[in-house]
């Protein structure tokens, strides 16, 4: 055990140092400038990524660390929530280090613990309600449903496929014999009563907003294209393999199918469990990818109860490799990533390194974008879209006055901009077709083009523009 948090302390400073580095994604600081506008929801997503950046920049200050500082700290925690849930459901083995060994190989986990999402604060939250669950599965007293009842509607507060673990912990009730008797005590009832009421407010800004979270979300269910099914699968199983590194998702399959296996023909609690959060996602998650995209970071939810299942000792499907070879892979191919990430010292083509694609230039374009401003003193800066504005209000100097002008900021408490009138600038994709809207953007002059250093195909146009209405200001750093 004290190995154990020694190398889990280890691999935490490692991930705050690479935190710490690292140019933050377009994604961050669009959470960003929500964690300046705190609110019961969003437009994308629930609150709790703003939350967590908030109390981050608290303790680390406007800085990559700041925003980031809660996803490496928050992945320790779990590591030992993970372990212990391991030891309670195969007792006398060594399924909890093996677990934690296999999940923070990934790199899902290993990236995803210092890229501050959304699915950091659900992955941590999905993971203590597994830990809860796994004490009831061995008999624990039902102060663990309570603790479930917490995490499960922080989990909902985080991002809506929570709803899959409230699903698959459901399904484990009605089917296994032994856990069913607990659906006539007091506890499971509570503590469905306190995840809706920590889920409450997201409900209510929803109900306030003309349901905007749910229909953005919910919309993806009704994009179908069948014909591209092949192609959506491909992508999906190759983002899996890459994303858990390749020997580990082999065992993570093989765990997925012992763990079916096993609660179809025992209907053991224990491995029941692990099939009930892992398979019913598995099985929404084929089923879209039949007429759509699978992001590759929404499986994320499933690999606990994998780690797990992978970790257990069973005769599983003959391997010709060990755990530990495993997760070996997985470290060394993490850490190729993080110096990737921090130095860019792998001499990758722009449009073959998914990392440059997402994190470098963003700088140097701010630094541009000051050269165009110098020339003229404008009012504000603005960009039409809002990976870029978020972005340019994170790199630029706070008297730059940065403006948005999507229609997502109209969901936030931001305040208006109060720019009408008034000469700036407005930087957008340069691949846009048209002009500049005349309904925003009254007068509008092409005056250049500013780039993204390092990234393929990032070019912007630069416009003097004179504004009309609807530009919402942007914090500053």
């Amino acid at each position: 055990m004290k190995c154990l948090a020694a190398a889990l302390a280890a691999v935490t400073l490692v991930r705050l140092v690479v935190a710490a580095a690292a140019p933050l994604a377009p994604d961050e600081t669009y959470y960003w400038i929500w964690s300046h506008a705190l609110a019961f929801g969003y437009l994308d997503h629930p609150p709790m990524v703003a939350v967590w950046i908030r109390a981050g920049i608290m303790l680390a200050g406007q800085t990559a660390l700041g925003v980031r500082l809660l996803g490496p700290l928050a992945a320790f925690v779990a590591s030992f929530m993970l372990f212990d849930a391991a030891r309670v459901l195969f007792p006398d083995t060594r399924a909890g280090i093996t677990a934690v060994l296999l999940l923070n190989a990934t790199l899902l986990l290993g990236a995803g613990s210092i890229v501050m999402t959304p699915d950091s604060p659900l992955l941590f939250f999905w993971t203590a309600t597994l830990w809860a669950m796994a004490r009831i599965a061995a008999g624990g007293s039902g102060g663990w449903w309570l603790a479930a009842g917490v995490t499960g509607g922080l989990a909902l507060d985080s991002k809506y496929t929570a709803l899959l673990l409230w699903m698959g912990i459901g399904l484990w009730v009605l089917l296994v014999p032994a856990i069913r008797p607990w659906l006539r005590r007091w506890q499971p009832w509570a503590a469905c009563a306190t995840g809706f009421v920590l889920f409450a407010p997201v409900l209510a800004w929803n109900a306030a907003h003309g349901w905007a979270g749910f229909l953005k979300q919910g919309g993806r269910v009704g994009d179908w294209h069948p014909a591209r099914a092949f192609g959506f699968m491909a992508e999906l199983i190759g983002a899996q393999i890459g994303l858990a590194t390749p020997l580990v998702w082999a065992l993570f399959m093989a765990g997925l199918w012992v763990a079916i296996r096993q609660a179809w023909r025992t209907r053991d609690p224990g491995w029941s469990l692990l099939a009930a959060l892992s398979a019913p996602p598995v099985a929404v998650f084929l089923q879209h990818a039949m007429g759509d995209r699978v992001q590759g970071n929404w499986p994320a939810i499933i690999y606990p109860a994998l780690a797990i299942a992978a970790a257990a000792p069973t005769e599983r499907t003959r391997l010709p490799f060990s755990q530990n070879t495993a997760a070996a892979l997985g470290f060394a191919i993490v850490a190729l990533a993080y110096v990737q990430a921090t130095t860019g010292a792998i001499p990758l083509p722009p449009r073959f390194d998914p990392i440059a694609m997402r994190l470098a230039g963003w700088d140097g374009l701010a630094r541009q974008v000051k050269v165009f401003a110098g020339s003229g003193d404008p009012a504000f800066i603005a960009a039409d879209g809002y990976a870029l504005a978020s972005e340019l209000a994170w790199w630029m100097p706070s008297d730059s006055r940065v403006t948005g002008t999507d229609w997502r900021w109209a969901l936030t408490t931001l305040p208006a901009a109060h720019t009408a009138g008034q000469h700036g600038l407005l930087i957008r994709d340069a691949g846009r077709s048209g002009v500049p809207d005349p309904a925003l953007w009254p007068e509008a002059e092409r005056i250049g083009t500013a780039t993204r250093d390092g990234a393929s195909g990032n070019a912007f146009a630069v416009y003097r523009v004179t504004a009309g209405f609807g530009l919402t200001r942007l914090p500053a750093r």
